[in-house]
């Protein structure tokens, strides 16, 4: 491993780039993956969400990336708009020379089509826009070098595999970049598939050293309620996790209807009104942000105290995505996750699954006395394990959260 961008080989005019933004050493997984990219394999990365993958990927594709000609030379697959937004935004900061454009839906085409037509050198996008642009002749991917799917796994699952492979199809052996913090056993054929023995790039996750994660059983009548007392002893940012587009926006209707500063973040809205809500829960307008799964790939908020599953997941990597919003870059965080007794079951299913072991929190004391108090003797998941319980911080003690 490298101990510095220099030493991975990375140029001085980025060099330069990089030191304007105070970024002068590189973190584990870019010290791993940019000496191999820019050597010309393949590379998968797994590591923990906040690890610092976008610019293990990014710092290579400028480097290598030819100026001028016809193009694009690169494209950046991601499942959501947000993240879309944020890849482009941390590209233009490294090279503002490259010609790039950001494609996603639920927005008109003509600004779209206008960057296309004038030429590009990246492009970054959504799975659904780039097909559509494909479609219409706006696009063509032949000269495509350098690939990137990010969020690899929810790329190459059922929602998003038919559009990727389509995408994959049009493109004539770039060079590939997987990166995720989460690659399910399952991927490992679609790896297989779509890269030419890539170079493996695996991190041991600290993300549970400083994250505390506590599960909360509370009836379903009362969760409303407990939420609420909750929000108004946390000081800082929260994200609220749902499981629908509709749940969310009652949710998020209620909350403030209860005074709570919150905003939605979910697939029904106009992307002005998504770009809105992002800004005003990053800036700190508002410190409540309730979602769908939306918001729990990849999207780069600091300084998010604490995590609410008010809803399950359907999918120990979800639960995984979604705490991984907080507890980043070095930052202590918290998660709570709600389960009812109609919970039961799905719960029961996610540990199943592989879901991490969580110590239940004593209701009572966190919500009259706002400490973290585990219960004591029981048991940290739904259904028997031979494993042995495992738990990082405040070991059978209570924890002060906010007077």
């Amino acid at each position: 491993m490298f101990g510095s961008f220099a030493d991975a080989g990375v140029s001085p005019r980025l060099l330069a780039a990089l030191s304007k933004q105070g970024i002068t050493e590189p973190v584990q997984v870019q010290a791993e993956a940019i000496p191999a990219l820019l050597a010309g394999h393949d590379v998968v990365m797994e590591a923990q969400t906040g690890s610092g993958k976008t610019l293990a990927y990014l710092i290579p594709l400028v480097d290598k990336l030819p100026r001028g000609g016809a193009g694009p030379r690169a494209l950046i697959v991601t499942p959501t708009r947000e993240l879309a937004l944020q890849v482009e935004k941390v590209l233009r900061t490294l090279a503002p020379e490259l010609r790039s454009t950001v494609l996603y839906g639920g927005v008109g085409y003509a600004t779209q089509r206008l960057a296309l037509k004038h030429g590009v050198d990246v492009v970054v996008g959504t799975p659904g826009r780039i097909i559509d642009m494909l479609g219409q002749g706006k696009l063509s991917l032949s000269r495509v070098e350098y690939l990137v799917l990010d969020e690899a796994d929810e790329m190459l699952d059922a929602g998003f595999a038919p559009s990727v492979e389509k995408i994959l199809g049009l493109t004539y052996e770039p060079q590939t970049v997987l990166a995720s913090a989460t690659m399910p056993s399952w991927v490992t054929r679609m790896v297989e598939k779509h890269t030419n023995s890539p170079v493996q790039v695996r991190l041991e996750s600290n993300h549970a050293d400083l994250l505390e994660h506590g599960l909360l059983r509370v009836d379903r009548d009362n969760k409303l309620q407990t939420l609420s007392r909750l929000l108004r002893r946390h000081s800082g940012s929260a994200i609220i996790f749902g499981r629908t587009k509709h749940g969310v926006k009652k949710l998020n209707k209620h909350l403030r209807d209860m005074g709570h500063n919150s905003v939605e973040l979910q697939g029904d809205l106009s992307q002005p009104v998504r770009d809105r809500a992002m800004e005003s829960f990053r800036n700190g307008r508002s410190q409540i942000l309730v979602a769908t799964n939306v918001a729990a790939r990849g999207i780069d908020v600091v300084n998010v105290g604490l995590v609410v599953n008010f809803e399950l997941p359907d999918s120990p990597q979800w639960l995984t995505h979604r705490v991984g919003r907080t507890a980043r870059m070095g930052e202590a965080g918290r998660a709570l996750t709600f389960v009812t007794p109609e919970d039961e079951s799905a719960w029961v299913k996610l540990s199943r699954l592989g879901a991490p072991h969580i110590r239940e929190i004593d209701t009572k004391r966190l919500l009259d006395e706002g400490s973290w108090h585990y219960q004591e003797g029981r048991p940290m998941q739904a259904h028997p394990s031979s494993a042995a319980p495992r738990f990082n911080r405040n070991r059978g003690r209570s924890s002060r959260w906010r007077r």
